[in-house]
């Protein structure tokens, strides 16, 4: 080792031993000169009339369970690393939209299902299912509602 390897050295152990040291003094100065601060207080205590009375009720709130677990259901600690939901798919695809060239004809889209690969042909206010109703025709686009919830289907560039 060189010289300046073994001075290094030398000056560590005695930074090691100093701490040490510094450590002890603390220890047994907060242990054994300080006092424990166990003296007792003699107290009386009472009830005064110009505090407000609080009490705490105790009695169990309300548990909604369904919300409490959601986090264990949506996130399942049993499936793989990685793992994300899956996309929701759109049940319905806009293949086309008949504007109207006169004020007497509504306008209309075609519509295809993914699912049946079914074809309608509709316009404002039909429904496609249950649930699903058309709510706006526009120009390569139509706005459908779903319990109340819209979305915006668009006609792909490229079939």
């Amino acid at each position: 080792m060189s010289t300046n390897g073994s001075i290094l050295l030398q000056r560590a152990i005695y930074i090691f031993i100093c701490g040490a040291f510094l450590f002890l003094s603390i220890f047994f100065g907060y242990r054994f000169v300080l006092p424990d601060g166990s003296e007792t207080v003699a107290m009386t205590v009472g009830v005064s009339d110009r505090l407000p009375d609080r009490r705490v009720d105790l009695r169990p709130s309300d548990f909604d369970s369904a919300a409490y677990y959601r986090p264990i259901l949506e996130y399942n600690l049993f499936r793989p690393l990685g793992w994300t939901p899956p996309v929701a798919r759109e049940p319905y695809r806009l293949m086309g939209t008949i504007l109207p060239r006169d004020a007497n004809t509504p306008a209309k889209a075609i519509l295809e299902s993914n699912s049946g690969n079914q074809t309608f042909i509709v316009s404002v206010g039909d429904r496609l299912d249950d649930a699903t109703e058309v709510v706006e025709i526009r120009p390569k686009q139509v706005v459908l509602s779903t319990d109340g919830e819209k979305r915006t289907l668009r006609l792909r560039r490229v079939f």
